[in-house]
């Protein structure tokens, strides 16, 4: 793991840990998200539309498996569904901003069901300018929500109501590949997601982006 991200990372969860250091922590994590972000930027303006839809690991294990542009609409769908339809409680800014239709995307899941070639063929068909446009959506939206919330809320679990609200929506897949997650966040409090979803999810994924655009171009 980037040892940079790694540390302000761990430095993060301590800090979101303690009443007296829960802002600072906050400010911690908007500073690794927003160093990732950069990191997601600078691959848009160094990359040509062929390398987004690459997948030089397709027959091994791990985040680096995929390709570029699945892993971006994979970590801000996860986002976009946990933030809002979890934690805040409304509707996610993919269906607010028509996303599917202006992404040109045939799912509107967090495509843990896809694997191997349907991941390559999922990629090519979507438009990454709306792409990019839906994740700097996502991200100010959550950075909002989480400006929001008090220490104190950070020990709220997801109620049963929201977890059948998020299983009505079919935003996760059924496939054993994906139905998973529906308990994985369920059972997490406001903390435990922050750690989550909205920090280490992102490390890994941009950090296998990385690695698939350097075998790409060694």
């Amino acid at each position: 793991m980037n040892k940079e991200w790694s540390e302000l990372n761990k430095t993060m969860q301590t800090q979101i840990k303690k009443r007296d250091t829960y802002e600072d922590g906050i400010g911690t994590l908007f500073d690794l998200r927003n160093r990732l972000m950069e990191t997601l930027i600078s691959l848009n303006s160094e990359l040509g539309r062929e390398d987004f839809d690459a997948i030089p690991f397709i027959n091994t294990d791990g985040y680096h498996s995929k390709t570029i542009a699945y892993s971006i609409w994979h970590i801000f769908r996860i986002e976009d569904i946990v933030v809002h339809t979890l934690i805040n409680e409304d509707e996610q800014i993919f269906f607010i901003g028509n996303y599917q239709k202006r992404i040109n995307s045939p799912i509107i899941t967090t495509g843990n069901e896809l694997v191997k070639q349907q991941i390559a063929d999922f990629s090519r068909l979507l438009n990454l300018q709306e792409l990019y446009s839906y994740i700097f959506e996502v991200k100010e939206s959550t950075e909002k929500i989480i400006k929001s919330l008090s220490y104190v809320e950070l020990n709220r679990k997801i109620s049963e109501e929201r977890k059948e609200c998020l299983k009505s929506l079919h935003v996760v897949s059924t496939d054993e590949n994906a139905i998973w997650l529906i308990d994985y966040w369920c059972n997490k409090d406001i903390r435990g997601l922050f750690q989550m979803p909205f920090s280490r999810h992102w490390i890994m994924h941009t950090e296998a982006c990385l690695r698939i655009k350097n075998k790409i171009h060694p």
